[in-house]
């Protein structure tokens, strides 16, 4: 039976990954804190050589964008050293590494799909930019990887942009959403498929991977939220000029997926699919 160790299980993404990898009844090491802090090198050589899995799907990340604009050698420590520091545990052993990264490696600028090898320019914002040196990381250390850069990312357990709509629904019936920045959703339940799909291969490289669908705005994807959910909200378009966050965020998140199927895996479905189902999850865990 395949040994897989799952990084941030706690996480949005870590959490529906070992769920996904216990289905196929495969062996799962799941951990977080305390049980291995990546940021402690000793740690985590110690931890993964000790478990010896046949890969690492690393989901822990440090993810709070605009903290990091603040905190950025906190940031760093995890995104960065962290993901070495993994990822030098798998060379040791021997073993595939699948490393999570973001549309955020990007500068956001122009309209076409970002490739998975385009390039990466200056990322905007400190969260970006580590993420990246975490993937600068990977492919110095190992040969057998996958980089696999996500956006917009919801699942059922943690904090995402679904939640906090429907939240806000809760205090108000008139909220603004920016309609400037456009990429796909993302939904954890329907990626741990694919990540778990991946990993079983030896199909290694850098991937774009969202849900299928039309690219949209923050805008859009809020009207389909209220929509789906049946609730009658005012969505105010602006632009990312009028909505004050800490960390500059991409106007052009849009991702080519094409490699996914091209190297023979099934693509997502349909991101207002996925929304639809993971409205009715989210109902059944109330």
């Amino acid at each position: 039976m395949m040994k897989v160790l799952v990084t941030g299980v706690d996480g949005q993404l870590g959490y529906d990954v070992s769920a996904e990898l216990r289905r196929r009844n495969l062996e799962v090491i799941g951990l977080d804190l305390p049980q291995m802090d990546i940021t402690d090198r000793e740690m985590t050589d110690r931890v993964i050589t000790g478990y010896d899995p046949d890969a690492v799907i690393h989901c822990a990340a440090w993810t709070a964008v605009d903290a990091a604009e603040d905190a950025e050698e906190a940031c760093r420590k995890v995104n960065a050293e962290g993901t070495e520091n993994v990822a030098r545990a798998c060379r040791k052993i021997g073993c595939p590494m699948m490393y999570i990264s973001t549309d955020y490696v990007f500068d956001g600028q122009g309209q076409r799909p970002w490739e998975p090898d385009d390039p990466v320019a200056k990322p905007l914002n400190v969260y970006g930019l580590t993420k990246y040196q975490g993937e600068e990381a990977v492919r110095s250390l190992l040969d057998r990887y996958f980089i696999v850069r996500i956006a917009w990312v919801f699942g059922i357990n943690g904090k995402n942009f679904v939640k906090t709509m429907l939240s806000l629904y809760e205090k108000t019936r008139r909220i603004t959403v920016v309609n400037d920045q456009f990429g796909t959703p993302t939904y954890t339940e329907d990626l741990a498929r694919l990540l778990v799909d991946m990993i079983l291969t030896d199909r290694y490289g850098i991937y774009h991977v969202t849900n299928e669908g039309d690219y949209i705005s923050w805008y859009d994807f809020a009207c389909e939220i209220f929509r789906q959910a049946g609730l009658d909200m005012e969505v105010v378009p602006v632009s990312s000029a009028d909505y004050a966050a800490k960390a500059k965020r991409p106007e052009n998140s849009r991702m080519n997926r094409k490699k996914i199927t091209a190297e023979g895996f099934a693509p997502l479905p349909d991101w207002k699919d996925a929304l639809k189902r993971y409205l009715v999850r989210l109902g059944e865990n109330n």
